[in-house]
């Protein structure tokens, strides 16, 4: 049984290694299934076999999502630049350079910055409280 997935040998690599290569290898597994619907979608006619694959393809959807999840929670790093790229407007290559610049900035410093990103010491406002 090969374990081409590892460019290190498997038996050095910690346990916590082996599983994030195991989620990255099931995440691009989940990105090709969606590839493949895709493809068998815009090119099907039958309207019955159309529905099932757009479930199956709601399905890649939610598998990608999940582990997509999984591996931002165990990597701070990747998390926070995906939190300054994903569901914002403006242009992505721009949001993209920021947020890693902006990831470089709270690894320099690593208590510079709040673990919610938001910037917030979590102590809530003392704006009118003299």
């Amino acid at each position: 049984m090969g374990f081409d997935q590892y460019h290190e040998p498997p038996e050095e690599l910690p346990d916590e290694t082996r599983t994030l290569v195991r989620m990255l290898t099931n995440l691009t597994e989940e990105a090709e299934a969606i590839d493949w619907y895709e493809q068998r979608m815009a090119v099907e006619t039958d309207a019955d076999a159309l529905a099932i694959m757009a479930n199956s393809l709601g399905e890649e959807y939610k598998h990608f999502s999940m582990e997509l999840e999984f591996l931002l929670r165990r990597k701070p790093q990747w998390r926070e630049i995906a939190r300054g790229i994903l569901f914002r407007d403006g242009d992505i290559v721009e949001n993209g350079e920021a947020a890693e610049e902006s990831a470089s900035r709270e690894d320099d410093d690593p208590g510079g910055a709040a673990p919610d990103g938001t910037g917030s010491l979590g102590i809530g406002s003392l704006r009118g409280k003299v």
